[in-house]
């Protein structure tokens, strides 16, 4: 039997529908690594109809929903592979799109994650909003991407076609040397889900290692399987979580400074909730910081061990500047836009 250096692992949550449409081009472009279904407790069919119509793929049955960070842990700590690939059921792959990232990966073993480029699945000729073509930080820890800052996406005209070193990886097709994520301690199961793969990459940057975007590989997104963005529990999560990735992982000169202004910015957001005639969000947004407040001291304990970590921080991929300045006052709305003097 072929031995795979490689496990593609997809993590399914009642998503029978998106395994449907999308898996047939994993299972048919995936030559040169095993793929595995991780599901976290479904109760839609999802398992059965993998085993009856896809028999190639492995199965992992976790018996309940641990959210993204939690089901991924627990479904790589029973694989014995020297890299993993993290692959939402909402992804469409073109031919080849294993092999160029693989290789990145064992020419450079400073390299601990990369992407491919992530183009959106309803109009393939753009970039997605989870990763477009790689990801980076601003200096409030707002996080954007090359390809994709808010709501401008471009689109993509062969402009990211090299490999480039980015800050974070986008967790919708991130690929990972086992090493560098049991390493650095994997996901952390309290955000449950979103960012959780930039708070992954920030601490692997904190042990000195690179994160990369691929311009050699392709996937297509269709984006908002579990959670669209006009769901109020989304906002929750992206807005404790942000406050969570800054207080763990932020060393930085100045922190408790940008720390405040961060605040801040999550009141004034707020409040355009409200004035926008939206108070399911505002409301999001309020519950978000009593969540983090509530967990302040489990989270400043992650931070003091995330710290004894520290090796050798790779600072490559931080915005020196406000992304919302830059977007919304100078209206430099596309990646091009930013001055490549203004990054790490």
């Amino acid at each position: 039997m072929q031995q795979f250096s490689i496990a593609v692992v997809i993590l399914n949550w009642n998503g029978k529908r998106h395994l449907q449409q999308f898996l047939p081009s994993v299972v048919e472009n995936t030559r040169d690594a095993e793929v595995w279904l991780a599901d976290n407790g479904s109760t839609d069919e999802s398992v059965a109809f993998v085993h009856e119509h896809f028999p190639s793929v492995k199965i992992i049955e976790l018996g309940s929903n641990l959210g993204f960070a939690g089901g991924y842990n627990k479904a790589l700590s029973m694989l014995n592979h020297e890299y993993f690939v993290l692959l939402n059921s909402d992804v469409e792959v073109s031919p080849h799109w294993v092999e160029p990232v693989l290789r990145l990966l064992q020419r450079d073993t400073s390299i601990a994650a990369a992407q491919p480029l992530v183009l959106d699945f309803s109009r393939k000729t753009h970039f997605e909003h989870a990763g477009a073509a790689g990801g980076y930080l601003d200096r409030d820890a707002y996080p954007f991407c090359a390809g994709r800052i808010f709501n401008t996406f471009e689109e993509n005209k062969g402009q990211y076609s090299k490999n480039h070193e980015v800050f974070w990886a986008s967790g919708a097709a991130l690929f990972v040397r086992a090493s560098a994520y049991y390493e650095c301690g994997g996901l952390d199961p309290d955000f449950f889900a979103h960012m959780e793969e930039i708070d992954l990459c920030w601490r692997m940057k904190g042990l000195g290692y690179k994160v990369f975007a691929c311009g050699d590989s392709k996937v297509y997104h269709l984006g908002g399987g579990t959670l669209n963005k006009e769901n109020p529990r989304k906002t929750f999560l992206n807005f404790r979580n942000n406050l969570y990735l800054i207080l763990k992982n932020d060393f930085r000169p100045w922190f408790l400074l940008r720390f405040l202004r961060r605040l801040l910015l999550d009141g004034i957001a707020g409040g355009r909730f409200l004035l926008e005639g939206k108070p399911s969000f505002f409301l999001a947004v309020l519950r978000a910081h009593f969540s983090f407040y509530g967990n302040l001291s489990k989270t400043y304990a992650k931070r003091l061990s995330n710290r004894k970590l520290l090796r050798n921080p790779n600072p490559a991929g931080l915005f020196r500047k406000s992304i919302l300045s830059s977007y919304f006052l100078k209206k430099q709305q596309k990646f091009s836009d930013l001055n490549p003097s203004d990054f790490f």
